[in-house]
């Protein structure tokens, strides 16, 4: 990258204007070794010229220091003036005077789905944490650590009278630690701040289900919403995210002789291209086949999940604190009750890890618990 040398003035006493030459970017003062972006020439001219000897001297004195300015840019502009770790040490200066802020925005504009939700959240917090700006130069051990424990006591944005749920903490601060080691790996980290600051724990959470006989009830209540009906007993039976369900088209189901339905789709937090077995109930809930560019849930919108699905649920008299997301665990759930080995739910539910899938065993588990208490005898 070459070097810019601007001639610039600055006004000082005595009506007079200070010149000097403006490096960008800055370069290496050779008596201190530090990087600067300015370089005072002693010469000076008259703000208000009052005679034509100022005149004079103005003219001169100007052209002189732009001589004086083009020879120092032919001469930084020479390969050879830096050795290579100079050079390097530059480009590491440039990068780290650049916005940490902007750069976790760019890597959230990258993201989908319901992933994306969850990146502008986690910067959001981060925008309110530092005032919307903060160089790379400026993050340190301390800042993320910092950052860690605003988050943990932070407000929730959705509202403001309850605090931020700490695995909502969790979740924002991994996307923050996904960005130091992106961050790192391109650069503008001198230093891998991902790796020095530990995560915040996570906090085991009671997941909510329905019951078959729940579930039974719920689909023959009427409401005036069908394709949320589609949605929900779809949901329920394959276990799906919502956000693959809102995109889902009708290209993405395919039949295989011999086997029957399948939904192809790439999983948002795994990048892989899966292939979701699906049973013929499941498919019936699926509707009337449309072409190819089609969404298969047409009109299925997120007033669905927040407005429509509680009025639905209680309508069905179902007293449970049921969320929509809690069909995704009423899959999970009935899949474990009823036989299915916990690495095939792991994979239906696209979970990285096994230990995600395994709080939906503590509670089949619980599940034969109360079970095994309800026969007693009388002594």
């Amino acid at each position: 990258m070459s070097i810019k040398v601007k001639l610039r003035q600055k006004s000082i006493s005595g009506n007079k204007l200070s010149l000097y030459l403006d490096f960008y970017p800055p370069i290496i003062n050779p008596k201190s070794g530090a990087l600067t972006r300015r370089e005072f020439l002693g010469m000076y001219l008259y703000e208000k010229v009052k005679n034509p000897v100022d005149k004079q001297h103005n003219k001169e004195t100007f052209q002189l220091a732009d001589q004086i300015r083009q020879k120092r840019e032919n001469y930084l502009n020479k390969p050879e003036i830096y050795t290579g770790y100079e050079r390097e040490q530059i480009k590491i200066r440039e990068k780290g005077e650049k916005d940490f802020v902007l750069y976790f925005k760019s890597l959230a504009n990258k993201r989908k789905a319901s992933n994306f939700d969850n990146w502008i959240s986690s910067f959001k917090y981060l925008e309110q944490f530092t005032g919307g700006s903060l160089t790379f130069l400026e993050l340190d051990e301390k800042f993320c650590n910092d950052f860690k424990d605003y988050l943990l006591t932070a407000k929730s944005n959705k509202g403001k009278k309850l605090p931020l749920s700490q695995n909502s903490a969790l979740s924002y601060f991994n996307k923050f630690k996904a960005t130091l080691k992106q961050a790192y790996k391109d650069g503008y980290l001198s230093k891998d701040l991902n790796g020095l600051v530990s995560p915040i724990k996570e906090v085991e959470t009671q997941r909510s289900f329905l019951t078959i006989e729940e579930l039974n009830r719920l689909n023959k209540t009427e409401y005036p919403r069908p394709v949320l009906r589609r949605a929900a007993m779809f949901f329920a039976l394959t276990g799906v995210r919502f956000c693959d369900l809102k995109i889902m088209r009708w290209s993405d189901i395919e039949f295989i002789k011999g086997q029957g339905y399948y939904y192809k789709f790439r999983q948002e937090k795994t990048g892989g291209v899966e292939m979701m077995p699906i049973n013929d109930q499941a498919y019936t809930f699926l509707g009337e086949a449309g072409v190819a560019t089609d969404l298969v849930f047409n009109g299925l919108k997120d007033k669905d999940r927040y407005y429509h699905f509680p009025k639905w649920v209680a309508l069905a008299e179902i007293t449970k604190d049921i969320t929509f997301h809690c069909m995704r665990h009423t899959f999970a759930t009935l899949q474990l009750t009823n036989g299915t080995d916990i690495y095939t739910v792991s994979k239906m539910l696209g979970h990285r890890n096994l230990k995600t899938t395994q709080v939906y065993a503590k509670i089949v588990d619980q599940k034969k618990r109360d079970a095994a208490n309800r026969i007693s005898l009388d002594l």
